[in-house]
């Protein structure tokens, strides 16, 4: 419903830690191989984080001031990055004058409510990225495991590496791919689209949001973009996903055609 691809299931911790495994995403390929003496490529990084069903590894965050902490490398995550609100307040990285705004995450397991905003640098050994969309998630159930780590590093960072997880020797290394230098995503909607029945259904309008105040119900069937009519789930998001600017939407709601317009913002 999130990506609209079947999803069979997840490749996890029970997989991972028995083998090496290449995660190639230019190519879109995975690789596995037995444990033993592995040729890493010459470029790239090596980083030895703590194992446990995650690595646990230590980057540095810049906002309002340099942080050192640890966050859980976590290529299931469908987003950049995330911090417990708990890590937030209790190191005070963030900037005072920043203004988050409320959002969903979505990802494998579901979709969770959060706020969404942004951070000067996170370095990755010697990579730095900048001006980084964050996740603030209030963990009342500690999943972060927070002091242990502050939050995560997910796949839209991640992605921009081609990655060798070696659990066996507790190493993870890294390599800049093509993708390194893409932009993020810094708009900001409120409207959560899902492809459900084979219709793409608006789920979620967050109060205050751009799509409330469009006129988005939730119930909603999305059916265009401008003129970008493909009923691709995925095409639909990346048009979301640009700043300031104004997109008529087609709907049907309640049997009707109709067309509402979607000014969207940036977190920036």
């Amino acid at each position: 419903s999130v990506y609209g691809d079947k999803i069979d299931g997840i490749i996890g911790y029970s997989f991972l830690r028995r083998y090496i495994v290449h995660i190639d995403y230019e190519n879109l390929v995975m690789k596995v191989f037995s444990p033993g003496k592995y040729m890493y490529p010459k470029r790239g990084i090596m980083l030895y984080p703590q194992f446990r069903t995650i690595p646990n590894q230590q980057f540095t965050v810049r906002d309002r001031r340099n942080v050192k902490a640890n966050f859980y490398f976590d290529t299931g995550a469908g987003l950049c990055f995330l911090m417990s609100e708990q890590f937030a307040e209790d190191s005070t990285i963030l900037s005072s004058k920043r203004k988050p705004v409320y959002t969903q995450a979505e990802g494998m397991t579901g979709r969770l409510n959060m706020r969404l905003t942004v951070v000067k640098e996170i370095r990755i050994g010697k990579y730095r990225f900048r001006n980084v969309p964050t996740y603030l998630y209030d963990d009342v159930s500690n999943v972060t495991a927070y002091p242990y780590s502050g939050g995560l590093v997910g796949n839209d960072l991640l992605r921009r590496f081609n990655i060798t997880l070696n659990y066996p020797e507790k190493e993870i290394h890294l390599v800049p791919n093509r993708y390194y230098e893409d932009g993020f995503d810094y708009a900001y909607t409120g409207l959560g689209i899902y492809f459900i029945d084979d219709k793409i259904l608006v789920m979620d309008v967050i109060k205050g949001s751009p799509a409330e105040e469009g006129g988005f119900r939730e119930g909603d069937e999305l059916i265009g973009i401008g003129v970008n009519f493909s009923l691709n789930i995925q095409e639909y998001k990346s048009i979301l996903q640009k700043p300031n600017q104004l997109l008529k939407i087609f709907i049907i709601r309640n049997g009707t055609l109709m067309e509402l317009f979607l000014k969207t913002k940036s977190i920036l």
